[in-house]
């Protein structure tokens, strides 16, 4: 290959390489970011360290996301609350029953959400809310709003079925998100909200939780003829 050839090769696969990586800073930072304000809480992590962590400057970062602030609200959209588009696709072409539909919601979300790191946001959140209240606003009206509505529209989908009882869906959605708030909870504090001699398996209690409910909320056999 003639010389010339050779360099102008050489130069398109370098710029090549430049350009994928470039395109793959953004999520190399959320992800770096997500570990980090897990690992350490949203006060205590720097942007510098989230900068190092995913390998690039501190200014390059901040090219991305102008603040720390910016940077947990992509951190929180791109884990949780850019996923409500789709999980209510799901819920309108949803054809079982809707005690099915709770078990499945259940799996959704432990597999996306529960049992991934992006769970401890929930519990960086419940610690540190108070002293950051417009990230707290952000993060009421990001995820926890959308995500009770589309609690609360699976319970009244139940109650117009003629499956549950006519209850007040939006007070009983708050009894599905306790469940998925514990195992939040024992999965990001090293399992102290359970016994130390007790086994405790976080899909087995999510379902046992959704069968309680749902037997709950079944409509006396009156109520569904």
């Amino acid at each position: 290959m003639p010389l010339k050839r050779l360099f102008d090769t050489q130069v398109k696969a370098t710029r090549a390489k430049r350009e994928r990586r470039k395109e793959a800073r953004p999520g190399e930072l959320l992800q770096a970011a997500l570990d980090l304000f897990v690992e350490k809480g949203f006060a205590a992590t720097r942007s510098e360290e989230v900068a190092a962590r995913a390998g690039v400057s501190k200014g390059t970062l901040f090219l991305y996301f102008p603040s720390k602030e910016e940077l947990f609200k992509a951190v929180v959209r791109e884990n949780i609350s850019g996923r409500f588009s789709q999980w209510n696709d799901e819920f309108v072409q949803f054809s079982g029953s809707t005690a099915d539909m709770l078990h499945t919601c259940m799996d959704i979300w432990w597999s996306r959400v529960g049992d991934t790191q992006a769970s401890g946001i929930s519990k960086l959140m419940l610690g540190e809310a108070c002293n950051f209240p417009e990230l707290a606003a952000f993060y009421r009206q990001e995820v926890v709003q959308p995500g009770h509505a589309l609690l609360a529209r699976i319970v009244q989908r139940g109650i117009d079925s003629g499956e549950f009882r006519a209850v007040d869906a939006s007070q009983t959605a708050f009894s599905v998100v306790a469940s998925m708030v514990f195992v939040m909870m024992q999965r990001h504090t090293g399992g102290v909200c359970v016994p130390a001699d007790t086994s405790f398996d976080p899909v087995a209690f999510l379902h046992h939780q959704v069968d309680l409910m749902v037997r709950g909320l079944q409509a006396p056999p009156t109520e569904a003829s």
